[in-house]
């Protein structure tokens, strides 16, 4: 859909904004904002059963009784999330993480929250270590000014417009965790329940497995593969022994694949590094972390050599079973319940023991049938990642285009000025 053009336009003295309506202004944001520092709110002094909103760099992150931001506002990111933006409708409280924003009755909130998006704010982060914003560079950026009716009138499309692309994004999205949610039931009934529905089953001894074909074992992992533990980081070297060598963290090791991308070095004794070296077929599994992260696992093919592993990643050697069975158990649904159910667990975090993981219940048929499953998962897979990846493609289109109707729209490249009239009509 094409929108018009202002009748007449002028340089806006801004290279990245380029020209603007005659009759528009440019200002500095200090100008046309007050932006307020938020107050610090320790966790326990949080009433969690009000209904405040507690508003950190990222979004809330909890609820009191009592706020200090009015209504409605802009929380902005100050510390950690730079730059993020978040809307509340209803009185609020912002943490010293955050900035929100007052204004007098000349500015509409919600055009300046549409502008605030297209100035790149996490860009303005002057901090080396943790991300931060500071007031006065945020005050110094130049921005649009156009009337009121016109700022009411922007804000009103940009709201009705992103809506739906909103929507559309929220639909792709629940799409993609469907068929996230399927692919994972194919892999967990094809690793437990086999390609033939008609074979007779028998009870695996394991309540959580239940059935299992007739002629397939279910035997302790330890039986079944060898459990290599990884070499602790900042583990004293001799000078004159060490070597300098590659080195496969937790980051890397992604849920059915690895992400070499960034690739961290360490030095080891030269006499250690046969004991930590990784062998073409190991299946890697994270120790833990998030619970997410927790049995996550890929294959090692041999892609750098020689590659040592951090001792948060378990190289899982098969023995009598194929590397691509065992990587599709580790998937399964039972084995997570098994780490869940197996694993040390604090707030948000989660680890498994390498003693825990050798007594892992693996579930074995003869090697022709893992053979044929594994064949018939990666199709299967293949077709749930095609799927996935035009979802995400149709995702970032859609941003593309939402980002660019926010920039055309505050900007002034589009007349919005009729198109309320035109919807109302």
């Amino acid at each position: 859909m094409s929108f018009p053009k202002y009748p007449a336009y002028k340089d806006s003295g801004v290279e990245w904004i380029g020209e603007i309506p005659v009759g528009w202004n440019m200002v500095q944001l200090k100008r046309i904002i007050s932006v307020v520092y938020g107050d610090n709110l320790k966790n326990e002094d949080r009433a969690e059963d009000g209904s405040v909103p507690v508003y950190g760099s990222n979004g809330v992150v909890g609820f009191h009784n009592i706020s200090n931001a009015p209504s409605p506002t802009i929380m902005i990111g100050r510390k950690g999330s730079c730059g993020a933006l978040n809307w509340s409708q209803i009185p609020a409280f912002a943490i010293d993480t955050v900035f929100f924003v007052e204004l007098s009755s000349l500015i509409n909130m919600r055009w300046v929250y549409w502008f605030l998006h297209i100035l790149n704010l996490a860009s303005l982060s002057q901090d080396t270590g943790v991300p931060g914003l500071s007031r006065e560079t945020l005050y110094s950026q130049l921005v649009t000014f156009p009337s009121l009716p016109e700022q009411q009138a922007i804000a009103s499309f940009l709201d009705r417009e992103c809506g739906k692309i909103d929507a559309l994004i929220a639909k792709q999205e629940r799409l993609i965790a469907l068929l996230a949610e399927k692919r994972q039931a194919v892999i967990s009934h094809a690793v437990t329940k086999g390609l033939n529905p008609n074979a007779p089953m028998k009870e695996s001894g394991i309540p959580w497995i239940g059935m299992v074909p007739e002629g397939w074992k279910v035997r302790p992992l330890k039986n079944v593969a060898s459990v290599q533990t990884g070499i602790a980081k900042g583990k004293d070297v001799s000078e004159e022994k060490s070597v300098k060598i590659p080195y496969l963290r937790v980051a890397n090791v992604q849920d059915g694949y690895l992400d070499l991308s960034e690739l961290t070095m360490i030095y080891i004794d030269s006499d250690q590094v046969e004991r930590y070296l990784l062998q073409k077929g190991d299946v890697l599994m994270n120790e833990g972390g998030d619970f997410d992260k927790l049995g996550r696992g890929a294959i090692w093919h041999g892609e750098i050599a020689p590659c040592v592993h951090q001792n948060h990643v378990f190289a899982v050697r098969p023995k009598v079973i194929i590397s691509e069975w065992l990587s599709a158990v580790i998937r399964s649904d039972y084995a997570k319940f098994y780490f869940m159910t197996r694993a040390k667990q604090s707030t948000n975090l989660a680890s498994i023991s390498s003693t825990n993981l050798m007594t892992l219940p693996t579930i074995v048929p003869p090697p022709e049938e893992q053979k044929l499953i594994v064949k018939f998962l990666k199709i299967e897979q293949g077709k749930f990642e095609n799927m996935i990846t035009a979802a995400k493609t149709t995702i970032t289109l859609l941003k593309e285009r939402r980002s660019a109707l926010i920039s055309a729209a505050v900007t002034g490249k589009i007349d919005v000025r009729n198109q309320n009239k035109a919807i109302a009509a």
